[in-house]
């Protein structure tokens, strides 16, 4: 019996480790080397935030997913892994960024996480991923109520649990559950309401955007593949003019982007956020074939990025819809005029962007007034005058005045202008990415963010990746300069 205890021991201590964790007032089960395959194995559906204490990202993602552990608790278990201390099982899952996070299916690695990181995003995104792939439904009633929902439904109607169509169906489900929500039924009577003569897939889009612009279910007959229903799904489910949200953002965004944004609130008053999306409907149906994807978004979820991106106020014209036009290369256009009520405004403004006469939106701060140091202040308007001058090579900076480490290099990006203030062929540049807007080609997603601008070749920047001390950048430009440096009245060789 002893030696029974002990054998038993570990797997009891592992137990009572979790529930204590679980139980205890931090909703996070934290994970180590040792414990991590039994108590993951024993989880339906669980997300891991690998994360480094040193981090400051994991440091502001930390209450968040906190919060999101205590809303979820029962649903879906949320756990944490140090990775400076558990460096086998990070390794051995390829973590080499933090926080890296990772779904996982009975202690199978599922896929990366790559929704939204506040709480209530995570909520949402991971309850997508409890339960089965596929929703089983057996009557109308059970239909009904499944797609009754915020969100779109796809549904699969087959004649047997041993249908080939069924299998694939489940397949794509597997597949795409993260994105999309799935359920399926065996009576084909439940798809002849909905025009379905046979097996097939029905698409139902949500019943709060239900417009006599458009249909509201979509069906897909016959025999179908994976990548059919995934084409299908892609090709269907947002209609003419979905609702823009922070989880949908980024897929919605790959196409060109006309946005609404008006005080929009379906859980509170859907009557009155209809009413500005039927006049958005009624000008989109008209527009369908032209490329341009029509959406509407609720002004407070978008506050920050408004302000950030067009200088818009949470104060500012909250009575009537602020429209953009936001393209796939980044160009911006903003509508002047009022939005009418009778839709004539959209037409106009709709007209001139397709025509080409619309002038693009830029964010820039005023033009310095003097600009004679030795490091040259850009700001979005001056772009083009100063980094695309065809004659010199520059060297840019991309900061933001709060950025630790922006503020460390300054000095030595000022001993670097100093002993090129001579050179008449380079520019070492500064532009604040925090108040004007990058210009497409540069690829900022931090601070501080350099690139090297050739002379005569301004479609090809090249992004600066080595040590940020003035001789390194000084061995750099003399590698890529178009001309020979003149360092501090001394020309440098080739």
């Amino acid at each position: 019996m002893a030696n029974l205890a002990l054998a038993m021991f570990p797997c009891l201590l592992l137990v009572s480790m979790f529930s204590a964790s679980v139980g205890g007032r931090n909703d996070v089960v934290e994970l180590r080397d040792a414990d991590f395959d039994y108590v993951a194995a024993e989880q339906e559906t669980m997300l891991v935030k690998f994360y480094a204490p040193w981090c400051g990202h994991c440091k502001k993602l930390a209450p968040e997913f906190e919060g999101a552990a205590k809303k979820l608790k029962g649903t879906v278990t949320l756990a944490k892994v140090d990775c400076t201390v558990n460096t086998e099982i990070c390794g051995r899952f390829g973590v080499t960024g933090y926080p890296a996070l990772k779904i996982f299916k009975n202690g199978e690695e599922l896929s990366a996480y790559d929704g939204p990181r506040s709480a209530d995003g995570i909520v949402e995104q991971m309850k997508k991923h409890a339960g089965p792939d596929s929703v089983p439904l057996a009557t109308q009633n059970d239909l009904e109520v499944f797609v009754n929902h915020f969100d779109a439904s796809v549904v699969g109607v087959f004649e047997s649990r041993g249908s080939p169509q069924l299998a694939e169906f489940l397949k794509g489900a597997n597949l795409m559950r993260g994105a999309f929500r799935f359920a399926h039924t065996i009576d084909l009577q439940l798809g002849h309401k909905y025009n379905l003569p046979s097996e097939g897939v029905l698409l139902f889009r949500p019943p709060r955007l239900a417009s006599k612009f458009e249909e509201s279910v979509m069906s897909l007959k016959g025999p179908f593949s994976v990548t059919a229903l995934r084409r299908f799904i892609r090709d269907h489910i947002y209609g003419i003019c979905p609702h823009l949200t922070q989880e949908n953002k980024e897929q919605l965004r790959r196409r060109d982007l006309l946005t609404v944004y008006y005080d929009l609130d379906y859980l509170h008053n859907p009557k009155g956020s209809n009413y500005w999306r039927n006049r958005v409907l009624k000008v989109a149906s008209q527009h369908v074939s032209q490329g341009l994807l029509f959406t509407v978004a609720n002004r407070k979820d978008f506050a920050e990025e408004l302000e950030n991106d067009y200088g818009l106020g949470s104060g500012e014209g909250s009575e009537l819809p602020f429209v953009t036009i936001r393209t796939r290369g980044g160009h911006k256009y903003t509508m002047r005029e009022e939005f009418t009520r009778d839709g004539k405004s959209l037409e106009r403004f709709l007209e001139d962007y397709f025509a080409g006469r619309l002038k693009r939106f830029v964010k820039s701060e005023p033009v310095p007034i003097k600009n004679n140091g030795p490091v040259k202040v850009v700001v979005a308007d001056t772009f083009e005058e100063i980094v695309n001058d065809p004659e010199k090579d520059v060297l840019i900076e991309f900061y933001a005045p709060w950025c630790g480490h922006c503020k460390k290099l300054e000095p030595k990006y000022t001993e670097l202008g100093e002993q090129l203030s001579n050179d008449p062929h380079i520019v070492i540049a500064k532009m604040d990415a925090s108040a004007n807007d990058v210009p497409y080609g540069y690829d900022v997603q931090g601070f501080p963010t350099i690139y090297f601008v050739p002379a005569r070749r301004k479609d090809e920047p090249k992004r600066y990746e080595g040590v940020r001390e003035v001789k390194d950048f000084v061995s750099f430009l003399k590698r890529e300069a178009t001309n020979s440096l003149l360092l501090q009245g001394v020309k440098e060789e080739l």
